[in-house]
């Protein structure tokens, strides 16, 4: 199923074909090394699709996007959108092989203004080691702005469209970094 169509991008669910794709960027440590708890082994990225693969977008559950070429349909990344309690959480990888041509940023606009538009209620959160200085870029250009640092997550925090209730959960978070 299609979700989205940006000017160069289709958001869509995973599929099977997907699978040799995932596994090499997932495998890459340009990509690997700021993600935990992917999958890497390529049997667990084929479970992974086949479980995902009718993923609908809805608060009601975290579901997997995937992110292909208009042209020709070919994966470039995926987005994994995490919603709970009021709160949409988004996780992102992009192959090494597309880095720097804008598709993060393009895809990424398209979901995040269709998410708002559906649920605006909803407070925006992503989450992104501090030696991440890409993805940290990225989230600013999106419109995030950088909450601090959350030891116990062992992640910066980024949020957009945060309520005061998200804002001070996440200021008491931060607080344990400034008082050890």
């Amino acid at each position: 199923m299609r979700f989205l169509e940006t000017d160069r991008l289709i958001l869509r669910n995973v599929a099977g074909k997907d699978a040799d794709i995932m596994y090499d960027y997932r495998n890459n440590e340009i990509c690997a090394r700021y993600q935990r708890g992917q999958t890497k082994d390529y049997d667990g990225i084929v479970a992974l699709v086949e479980h995902r693969k009718n993923d609908r977008i809805s608060v009601d559950a975290p579901f997997l996007v995937a992110v292909a070429l208009k042209d020709t349909d070919a994966l470039v990344g995926e987005i994994v959108v995490m919603p709970e309690d009021g709160t949409i959480s988004l996780g992102y990888t992009f192959s090494y092989k597309h880095h720097r041509k804008g598709y993060a940023f393009e895809a990424l606009t398209g979901l995040i203004h269709m998410l708002h538009t559906q649920y605006p209620e909803w407070d925006f959160i992503s989450f992104t080691e501090p030696e991440n200085t890409p993805s940290m870029a990225l989230l600013k250009k999106l419109g995030y702005k950088d909450m601090g640092y959350i030891p116990s997550m062992a992640s910066q925090v980024f949020g957009k469209w945060t309520t005061p209730a998200t804002e001070a959960e996440i200021a008491q978070a931060t607080a344990a970094s400034q008082h050890p």
